[in-house]
């Protein structure tokens, strides 16, 4: 099909749509550095630091299986120290740099990012590297020019994976128009790769295109609408548990090329007397092929909508709120007809919205969501989450939150992992039953399970906070029927500090 000649029209008819807003701009990809910064010579200069230091316990996170020799369990220390440096010799331009070190000790993953989930040591590497001209104040453009950080709506589709020590940023350009009325970005980048031991580059065989705006008019609600495009031209193997098939970055999916076209509406704070929402709705279609450029290619069209909302009890002590969630993306409906109608999750922050033990992409998903939290002082959070997952479609896959987008569940209770090449990607895992059966084909039931996530957050200053919590996931039916009828459940905790300046 002809994907370009569609993203072409699709981004005129964006641009041309934007203006009939009315509103003030909402702020998107902030590119400074925090407000708690270290400050020199009357500005010139800008040191920012981040520590983040967090204890991990996982069980049966991957296998759901008490006997099988899951390398998720046991506990881990991670560690994540990132230090930035902002120039701004003139109001119109900043030169930014920022430095990343990863440390991983303990644990049964190994230390090797992409690999077994595991996060990984990646010591001393450039984060992120731009320089910013223009002056919003006085001029209604801005152009980033480097190595970037890209995080737009809920984090659904791109953004910097905050959980995830590795996090995620781009190389390329962005430009921004913003005034009174509304605030559109344009950019073209790739998506940089970590590299244990080296330092990371981006990939040239992804290149990532969008157009994303938003405006305010309504006054209760912003109200956003984005074009994204994305062509990968290669199908990166995925890694093996001893990191043979590519030991210097991580699995990043298989060949594609497609639209997506979305919208994203979300209520302003305090217009609604305790009332918020927030709704997205995303179409895609493109082209994805069973391996790389060279392979069989399939006609690709998706599907995703997501709904939160809640209330605030604003004047009652401890500001309870109680919320709802649904989330849905398709999945495809036949692995043998010539088309695929998985929804592909681009570069996706899923753990603030499909559950805090990753243990699922917004990609063939029913997901229904019930979540509480108060504050019994000012600086302490407390929430408890309960969702419940099904899978939209037993004839395509279980997909995991790896934050690379699409990624297979490769394990489920009493199961073997082959590798072969299928619709979904080329040498991929793909997961049958220990009589050789596809999951795809076993007509299972496409319950997957629940999950409990509770969190309490001690906001001490704004230089160090600590988070602690932990996380239960109840067994479905799907994994006790796909898996020889083994399916045990999960539980994963945590304890986290971060120090920043």
């Amino acid at each position: 099909m002809k994907t370009k000649h569609i993203l072409t029209g699709s981004i005129a008819l964006l641009t041309l749509a934007l203006p009939a807003f009315a509103g003030s701009p909402e702020k998107k990809t902030d590119t400074k550095p925090a407000d708690d910064a270290l400050t020199f010579a009357d500005g010139l200069l800008t040191l920012d630091i981040l520590d983040r230091l967090r204890f991990e316990e996982r069980k049966n996170n991957g296998s759901f299986n008490n006997n099988a020799a899951d390398p998720s369990n046991g506990g881990v220390v991670l560690n994540q120290l990132r230090v930035g440096l902002a120039i701004k010799p003139a109001d119109w331009i900043k030169i930014y740099g920022q430095t990343q070190d990863l440390r991983q000790w303990y644990g049964k993953r190994g230390n090797v990012p992409g690999v077994s989930g595991a996060q990984g040591d990646d010591s001393f590497d450039i984060r992120q590297a731009y320089v910013e001209l223009g002056n919003l104040k006085e001029f209604p453009l801005t152009l980033t020019v480097g190595r970037q950080v890209l995080t737009y709506g809920d984090s659904r589709l791109v953004a910097d994976r905050g959980w995830n020590d590795l996090g995620r940023t781009f190389d390329g350009v962005k430009l921004r128009f913003q005034n009174d009325k509304f605030w559109v970005d344009a950019f073209a980048v790739r998506p940089v790769q970590i590299r244990k031991e080296s330092i990371n580059d981006s990939d040239s065989a992804d290149n990532f295109f969008g157009l994303y705006g938003g405006t305010d008019i309504l006054g209760f609600q912003t109200t956003e609408l984005y074009v994204l495009y994305r062509d990968k031209s290669d199908a990166q193997p995925d890694l093996s548990p001893t990191n043979k098939t590519n030991p210097s970055g991580a699995y990043d999916g298989n060949a594609q090329r497609n639209v997506t076209i979305g919208t994203r509406w979300k209520s302003k704070d305090g217009a609604l007397h305790g009332f918020d929402y927030t709704t997205e709705f995303a179409y895609q279609f493109g082209d994805l092929w069973t391996g790389a450029r060279t392979t069989p290619r399939l006609s690709q069209h998706g599907f995703a909508l997501a709904f939160k909302g809640g209330y605030t009890w604003e004047n009652v002590p401890w500001t309870p709120r109680f919320g709802i969630g649904y989330d849905y993306a398709s999945g495809d409906k036949n692995p043998k007809d010539g088309s695929s109608q998985t929804f592909q999750n681009l570069f996706p922050s899923n753990h603030e919205n499909t559950g805090y033990m990753d243990e699922f992409a917004w990609s063939n998903l029913h997901c229904v969501r019930a979540s509480l939290s108060a504050n019994p002082i000012k600086s302490l959070k407390l929430s408890a989450d309960f969702r419940a997952f099904w899978l939209a479609e037993t004839t395509d896959y279980w997909y995991t939150s790896t934050g690379n987008g699409n990624t297979l569940r490769t394990t489920t209770p009493s199961t073997t992992v082959t590798t072969v090449t299928t619709k979904k990607g080329v040498t991929t895992t793909k997961t049958t039953t220990q009589a050789g059966k596809d999951v795809r084909t076993l007509n299972a039931s496409n319950f997957a399970g629940t999950e409990i996530d509770l969190s309490a957050k001690w906001t001490v200053n704004k230089h160090l906070s600590f988070l602690v919590g932990y996380s239960h996931f109840f067994a479905g039916s799907y994994l006790k029927q796909t898996g020889g009828g083994i399916a045990n459940d999960g539980d994963f905790a945590y304890a986290q500090v971060t120090l920043k300046f």
